[in-house]
């Protein structure tokens, strides 16, 4: 036997090896790292980064806030959803035709209602959590929005995940747990430990909440309208936050100690929430509600940071570890898109068989481009049916 014909043979039998592989993680696109790392793909990372810091800034706000004797989140929520219904809901206000808020309210008021009542009680239940369980049990049991997330999106958006998806998220949430066992070194593992088992589930039931909103979310902008989206959770959620803050917080508001540091802080707080709430729809709208929570894992680390110069917090390497981890995780996760439930599988399947020929023969990748150009064709076709469909759908509700 030639040792010439069988070193080929040994390196073409790698290569399918390798293909197969990749293929089963990452499904049928040849990728290619100037496909996977172009401009669309750092924006997506820096705009959640972006988010992540907003979310920083929120929570160094609150945490001045507290300090200060200030416990009122209803009215913190109540300042965010107005400014929403000033802005977005005005613009909703002016339009003309089937988008004019009057025809919204006609036809979906019920359901952004819904809505805006599933994001005000997750936010609430949230902060209520701190008053019952540690800082450790929150950042450990919030992570719990991201399998539900995955659940609701598979079952109401139809998307479907590669493997190298769950390993993405998988990685994501070992650089949490870095996180927390950072916490846990430095001795911040604060908070009540009065009854646990109510703050724990307190938290379970808003990363739940927040689940269904972001679902709702991601359906809303990519189907209907951003503007759509935000004018009528401005709209309920200034009612519905306005009624619970009238109720729970009747007490609280009045005694609060007013002066331009609480005033500035009340700002800075509404300001942080409001660039949060509008350009979280952009992209979620980009990427998915799911690759977008990923990325706001690191909104913990970045508080922490912070922390380290305004509130003496100790500092651990594994902080940075954390952060590295968490950051790969979530640039795995978007490498490789989703896809939906009624995507067509023939030409996909065919062009694995060809693909993994490609790889020994001398015009592979003749082949190779060719099964790209017969992908693209056919995924551009599945896009204008399920565009065609979603649109039907769509003028129903």
């Amino acid at each position: 036997m030639d040792p010439e014909v069988g070193e080929n043979s040994f390196e073409h039998g790698r290569l399918g090896a390798l293909s197969r592989w990749g293929r089963f993680l990452c499904g049928p696109r040849n990728l290619k790292f100037k496909n996977m790392f172009t401009w669309q793909f750092g924006k997506t990372i820096a705009m959640g980064q972006a988010l992540s810091m907003l979310i920083c800034g929120t929570a160094v706000t609150c945490q001045y806030l507290a300090d200060a004797g200030v416990e009122t989140p209803m009215l913190q929520s109540f300042l965010n959803y107005t400014l929403l219904l000033l802005t977005y809901t005005l613009v909703l206000a002016f339009r003309r035709g089937e988008n004019n808020i009057v025809q919204i309210l006609k036809t979906k008021w019920w359901k952004y209602f819904l809505m805006a009542l599933t994001d005000v009680e997750a936010n609430y239940t949230v902060v209520k959590a701190y008053q019952f369980t540690t800082l450790t049990s929150i950042q450990l049991l919030d992570c719990f929005v991201i399998p539900v997330l995955m659940l609701l999106s598979w079952i109401f958006l139809k998307t479907r995940y590669r493997p190298l998806h769950f390993i993405a998220v998988a990685v994501c949430l070992l650089g949490v747990g870095a996180m927390v066992g950072a916490d846990l070194l430095a001795g911040r593992d604060q908070g009540s430990s009065r009854h646990v088992l109510l703050g724990d589930g307190l938290v379970l039931v808003s990363a739940a909440l927040y689940a269904v909103s972001n679902v709702c979310q991601e359906y809303t902008v990519k189907n209907l309208s951003r503007v759509e989206f935000l004018g009528m959770m401005g709209l309920f959620g200034t009612l519905i936050s306005g009624v619970q803050m009238a109720i729970l917080e009747s007490k609280a508001i009045p005694v609060i100690s007013w002066n331009w540091t609480i005033c500035l802080l009340f700002v800075a707080y509404t300001l942080c929430m409001y660039g949060l709430y509008s350009f979280m729809p952009v992209v979620v709208n980009m990427t998915s509600a799911t690759a977008v929570n990923l990325s706001l894992l690191t909104a913990d680390l970045f508080s922490l940071f912070c922390g380290m110069f305004l509130f003496h917090y100790n500092f651990s390497g594994l902080y940075i570890v954390s952060f590295v981890v968490i950051t790969l995780g979530f640039i795995m996760f978007n490498i490789v898109p989703t896809y939906t439930a009624d995507q067509s599988y023939a030409t996909n399947d065919r062009a694995y068989h060809l693909a993994s020929s490609a790889y020994v023969q001398q015009d592979g990748d003749i082949v190779v481009d060719w099964l790209q150009k017969e992908g693209q064709e056919n995924e551009d076709r599945i896009e204008s049916n399920h565009r065609t469909h979603c649109n039907g759908f769509c003028s129903q509700i």
